[in-house]
């Protein structure tokens, strides 16, 4: 995207901005590098293909999967902070929201102990996740919390919308897999990020080239018609 087009950007009508995390944000599985450390990795991999294409009921997938890490130490959570990257483009997308006075959200299937720190620095304080419960040092092998499932998604979604009184026509949501379609379907503009087939049949967009810049400049394009 060219300089003029990311000038246009910032004065972008969208007010509302919801992201998935693991796959969209970022550009791994949280819950597959925390299993890598626990010798399951492949195990909850192959678990977590499935949940996202929505084969597998997520809730129900997730506990399976975060039973398989019980035993590890928390320290491990620090290790895995350190691995994870932002997807390409995504600074400059809350960049241009936050620029236009707009609000930014991460809502997500993954651990708020991961992401958290991560929005911070880009001053992302809305952020909605799963917890992981640790007693003395170590991880239990269950969630702590609200359970951050597709219906929990799509119900923040429209508790932000309604909050912030914003008119749905200016908010924008983008996933990549099946928990993320009640969301993607509530928004003004769903935006299916290199996602699995189910999300891409919900979805108002998809964008297949894993740059978050791309979702910037259809949005741009979108409020300049």
């Amino acid at each position: 995207m060219n300089e003029t087009a990311e000038a246009a950007a910032a004065h972008l009508p969208v007010r509302l901005l919801v992201m998935d995390v693991d796959s969209t944000f970022i550009n791994e599985e949280v819950i597959d590098l925390i299993a890598a450390h626990a010798g399951v990795g492949d195990q909850v991999a192959a678990i977590t293909e499935r949940a996202m294409a929505g084969e597998l009921d997520f809730a129900a997938s997730l506990a399976e999967r975060v039973a398989l890490l019980a035993g590890l130490p928390e320290t491990v959570l620090d290790e895995v902070r350190e691995q994870i990257t932002l997807t390409e483009g995504a600074r400059q997308l809350v960049a241009a929201v936050h620029d236009a006075g707009g609000r930014v959200a991460l809502v997500s299937g993954g651990f708020t102990a991961i992401i958290a720190p991560v929005a911070a620095e880009l001053g992302i304080t809305d952020v909605f996740a799963n917890g992981l419960e640790v007693v003395e040092g170590h991880l239990t092998g269950r969630t702590s919390g609200r359970v951050i499932d597709p219906s929990a998604k799509a119900e923040i979604f429209e508790d932000l919308l309604a909050a912030g009184e914003y008119d749905r026509a200016e908010s924008v949501a983008i996933g990549d897999g099946a928990n993320d379609i009640g969301m993607i379907e509530a928004a003004g503009v769903g935006v299916a990020f290199c996602a699995k087939p189910a999300l891409v049949a919900a979805a108002d967009v998809s964008v297949s080239t894993r740059n978050l810049r791309e979702v910037l400049t259809i949005v741009s394009s979108r409020a300049h018609d």
